[in-house]
């Protein structure tokens, strides 16, 4: 049911990546998605290997089975223009208004302007069809703030459709937090198999429930492989070294026992990473919502690992039901 795919983390998780991958795990099938980027740093031109967006919607990737994934840097000031046009039809005095700083004015004595213009654009995005109809984009995923911003981001329009009650303002922002608070919207959570990531996602989500916004799922990113199956995790944290000692002198290694230490040491910093993994994984199952993960790639974010991670990530979503 979710076309508006709302992603955010806490900073160092991997946020853009992920969101971008989702988008183009979304776009399997022949579909059609929209990436947002409202924080103006370009991080979806630098992974998709391209020039940075301008103000205007791009296909930046297709998809393994023919879907495209389109990308939108919004900015604050060109959707001001869009959004007085819209309702106030001003046309050539919209781009006086720009020349004459009156947009950065507004933006700079009311913040959570800049905000409204963010989201209502991505709404809009979702709303949109065409001539015959039919939606633009099957969905559309924001490349959000991180989790400690994310929900007063999410909820200005509720703030501004309390502040103006009656008029054309008033009715876009109701119309916002309607989809925002619809199953329409979810909102995704990155984090790390880290204590700090987990207990951010854990207040997060708390947070936007608390909110009445609609949580999605947990994205679990750069998940490493474990090395050592749960009996050789035991034999590491008692810490002999002596079976290992008599292993390697079998395979006809001399002097083994200069091997033994490093060895131990490092089976053992393993044994303990797995063992915190687990803890944080527990915490995760205790948010009641789904949880997907997606590895480490070894080699670092490029496009082709980034194409891997949207085949990880559309392997563990559900099917999706067709809506008109």
């Amino acid at each position: 049911m979710s076309r508006l795919h709302v992603v955010t983390g806490k900073g160092g998780t991997g946020k853009t990546t992920v969101a971008a991958a989702l988008a183009l795990a979304l776009a399997s099938g022949g579909k059609r998605t929209l990436l947002v980027e409202v924080e103006g740093r370009q991080g979806i031109a630098q992974l998709f290997e391209t020039e940075p967006l301008p103000y205007e919607e791009r296909k930046i990737a297709v998809a393994h089975d023919g879907g495209e994934v389109f990308a939108l840097a919004i900015d604050p000031e060109r959707a001001l223009l869009d959004y007085l046009q819209m309702f106030y039809k001003l046309g050539s005095a919209g781009r006086a208004l720009k020349k004459l700083g009156a947009i950065d004015f507004a933006t700079t004595i009311a913040p959570g302007l800049r905000d409204v213009l963010l989201t209502g654009k991505a709404c809009e995005a979702v709303r949109r069809r065409d001539s015959r109809e039919r939606r633009v984009y099957d969905a559309v995923v924001m490349d959000a703030p991180p989790t400690g911003r994310i929900t007063r981001f999410l909820g200005v329009n509720e703030e501004v459709a309390g502040l103006a009650k009656v008029g054309p303002v008033h009715n876009q922002a109701q119309a916002v937090m309607r989809l925002l608070k619809s199953p329409e919207t979810a909102v995704h959570l990155v984090t790390l198999l880290e204590e700090m990531p987990v207990q951010e996602t854990v207040d997060g989500v708390a947070e936007l429930r608390g909110a009445g916004l609609p949580v999605g799922a947990a994205l679990v990113n750069m998940v490493r492989p474990h090395l050592l199956d749960d009996d050789l995790l035991r034999q590491a944290d008692s810490g002999p070294g002596g079976a290992l000692a008599d292993a390697l002198a079998r395979a006809g290694l001399s002097r083994p026992d200069r091997f033994v230490g490093p060895l131990v040491e490092q089976a053992q910093e393993h044994a303990e990473r797995v063992t915190l993994e687990r803890e944080q994984r527990s915490a995760l199952e205790k948010l009641d919502m789904p949880v997907y993960e997606l590895g480490l790639l070894p080699e670092g974010v490029e496009l082709a690992g980034l194409y891997q991670l949207a085949m990880d990530l559309r392997d563990q979503l559900p099917a999706r039901q067709e809506t008109p």
